[in-house]
């Protein structure tokens, strides 16, 4: 018998609570199941799991095993899926769920993603909301701040570094700030939500001001925001990936750049998400590629000073 099908089959009880469970999973017999996992026991000579007619429990001597071969039979089924994976081509129909402020982003560029794999379809979910990838048949979701949750890679996209700025029309009008202090005489685009207290914190050289973004504008959207500050409604601090068109194209001003601008303490970085349980497609795999192609391009254009801010890191998120 298959050494990694006992030892999967092991797995599959513990993570299901049940032998029918395991065996519904896999579509085979109680029976089925009952014999790998006795003759994984068998092999090692040790007892895994207690049985009587009502419930399954795990020895002390299961539990160490399970989680000692936990990651080794992931990585191994990983490594078999990606390896097949490559004689496919990319193709099909790719689900995923992105921010509604990286869409702005994102969208415009998706006919240059197409053009490349053109047996490949996109169905683009915009949402804020951290929808179940799972339960949706998410391939890929792009979210902002990480999360603990043992069931999701992410890969790091940027690192989430903000930006103040304004527009010519408002500087010319009122000014550009010279210094954090001189924000109290100006009118402030502030981000609200339940993790931002309407404090801008700039910090330079070890030195911290904190500064109320008083203004007459406020929201929970990026989006609305930044089409306020186009406007010249006032200044605001958004994420550079938001602006880097506007910037390049002059009309919006970055300010006070020699400042390290903090919104709120929660990780602001934006990733690329997909199930740990749903090994990397190629398609999945080739969107992911075109997401980090499309970052390090603003990274390495827009503000040089950002050149250093390398995207691609990858993490699992695990469970605190």
């Amino acid at each position: 018998m298959d050494e990694l099908y006992k030892i999967r089959a092991f797995m599959d009880v513990v993570e299901n609570g049940s032998f029918s469970a395991a065996a519904r999973q896999h579509d085979v017999s109680v029976s089925s199941i009952a014999r790998r996992i006795a003759a994984l026991e068998d092999e090692l000579g040790v007892r895994l799991v207690n049985r009587n007619t009502r419930q399954v429990s795990i020895t002390d001597t299961g539990t160490h095993f399970y989680r000692r071969v936990r990651e080794a039979v992931r990585e191994l089924e990983s490594a078999k899926v990606e390896a097949s994976s490559y004689q496919e081509s990319v193709k099909g129909v790719l689900r995923v769920s992105i921010r509604i402020s990286v869409g702005a982003l994102i969208l415009p560029e998706l006919e240059r993603f197409l053009d490349r794999y053109p047996g490949l379809k996109i169905d683009v979910s915009l949402t804020d909301e951290r929808v179940d990838l799972l339960q949706n048949n998410i391939d890929v979701a792009v979210w902002v701040g990480r999360l603990a949750d043992s069931e999701l890679v992410a890969k790091r996209l940027s690192p989430g570094r903000r930006i103040l700025c304004g527009s010519p029309d408002y500087i010319a009008r009122y000014g550009a700030p010279q210094h954090p202090t001189d924000l109290t005489q100006h009118k402030c685009l502030a981000f609200k939500s339940k993790d931002y207290d309407g404090i801008w914190r700039f910090i330079k050289e070890g030195e911290n001001w904190e500064i109320p973004a008083e203004g007459p504008f406020y929201s929970s959207s990026g989006l609305a925001l930044s089409s306020a500050a186009l406007s010249g409604m006032g200044l605001v601090v958004l994420q550079h990936y938001m602006v880097e068109k506007e910037l390049k194209a002059g009309r919006l001003m970055p300010l006070l750049m020699d400042y390290d601008v903090i919104l709120t303490s929660a990780d602001s970085g934006v990733y690329a998400v997909y199930p740990h349980s749903r090994h990397l497609s190629l398609k999945a795999r080739a969107f992911i590629d075109f997401l980090l192609e499309c970052f390090r391009a603003i990274q390495n254009e827009a503000l040089p000073d950002l050149a250093d801010c390398k995207p691609g890191v990858e993490v699992e998120l695990s469970a605190p």
